[in-house]
């Protein structure tokens, strides 16, 4: 009967995985439960056929795995899944309707991350970590010393200036017990800034070394930081058909709430990787400082625009703009032997793709931070 399926739908999980088959004409001819040592065995033992699964936690591992065997493998979204689940909701019932999903004529898929992007991505996410610890860890020292008397400005360059001058000249506002506790702090915030050194210079030696970190870079408002996280998160800009469609999926666009044929736009509407959006928009305010200072045609406009919409507004259209900018495939070449995985459109940057990981290794083990 396993023979006859032309479509799997896998629910996964940490130790326990359903799937069920469809047959062409979308019967279901297979349910079955499955131990996670057991799940590549009997995908190798089945002929290559189409696969879908959420695009959750360690699908782009099975992805990678099941291509290996030929399977055509597909990510989707959960929340299109969720149109399609019967109730009452349970695993198996989850897997037949991922199974119903991939077979939809308009459904939108998730690109398969390669190995090398997702190191690249677990780098920026534990590099945002260690900013809000940082910025927890400030706050509370601030917080603290306020209790006795001593205050510091807002501002992480502030507090490095100011933090240790304060504790040295208000000694005798502290108690022993106190000046321990704030040294050891003060030791914290120096092991975390150090941290996010070293990881901020691995980021912009693999932005020098990657060709379309490069390119990316010379966008204003775009730095090693960003570029290297639209690669890691992006990789290909091609399943995009046009620069709105990339500015959409990051949520730089209004947010549209129609009805009775009368259009109503609202503000942003803030969907895809929140990270992206803050690195782009932060990046779109830090070229805004110098727009009142240069005659050309982008600064003419952005002028314009704050004196009409204010400096917030011109932001997000900068960061808007500079996604599609960032879209813009300049140099793409068809690559007849790509993977014909749908989702990983068969459309590959002339340019090298990410470093390889023993090359990424390199790079790291050159750098030293003092």
């Amino acid at each position: 009967m396993a023979q006859q399926m032309s479509v799997l739908g896998i629910d996964i999980a940490k130790l326990v995985f359903h799937v069920v088959g469809m047959d062409d004409t979308g019967a279901v001819v297979l349910r079955k439960r499955i131990a996670r040592s057991e799940l590549l065995t009997f995908i190798a033992n089945i002929p290559p056929l189409r696969i879908g699964m959420e695009a959750c936690g360690s699908a782009h591992y099975w992805a990678r795995c099941f291509c290996e065997h030929g399977h055509d493998v597909l990510l989707i979204a959960p929340q299109f899944v969720k149109a399609y689940v019967k109730s009452p909701k349970n695993d198996a019932r989850d897997a037949e309707a991922i199974c119903e999903a991939v077979t939809r004529p308009t459904m939108r898929f998730v690109s398969i991350k390669r190995v090398e992007q997702q190191d690249l991505q677990a780098l920026h996410r534990i590099r945002e970590r260690l900013i809000k610890a940082r910025t927890a860890l400030v706050n509370e020292m601030r917080g603290l010393l306020n209790e006795y008397g001593i205050v510091l400005p807002q501002g992480i360059t502030k507090f490095r200036t100011l933090v240790v001058k304060k504790l040295e000249a208000e000694q005798a506002k502290l108690t022993p017990f106190s000046i321990e506790m704030f040294w050891q702090l003060y030791e914290e915030f120096l092991a975390l800034e150090k941290r996010l050194a070293s990881y901020d210079e691995k980021l912009t030696s693999i932005g020098q070394a990657h060709p379309e970190c490069q390119r990316l870079q010379t966008i204003p408002g775009l730095g090693p930081v960003s570029a290297t996280a639209l690669i890691a998160a992006i990789g290909d800009v091609t399943p995009f058909k046009n620069g709105r469609q990339l500015a959409a999926w990051l949520g730089l666009v209004p947010r549209e709430h129609s009805t009775g044929g009368k259009p109503r736009l609202l503000g942003i509407s803030k969907r895809g990787d929140g990270y992206l959006r803050k690195l782009l928009v932060h990046g779109a305010r830090a070229t805004l400082r110098w727009v009142e200072t240069k005659p050309d045609d982008k600064s003419r406009w952005l002028r314009a625009l704050i004196a009409r919409r204010g400096k917030n507004r011109a932001a997000v259209a900068l960061a808007n703009k500079n996604a599609r900018i960032a879209h813009i495939p300049s140099d793409l070449v068809v690559d007849r032997g790509a993977s014909t995985v749908r989702g990983a459109c068969p459309f590959t940057f002339r340019v090298h793709p990410l470093p390889s990981y023993a090359t990424c290794q390199k790079i790291i083990s050159t750098i030293s931070v003092a």
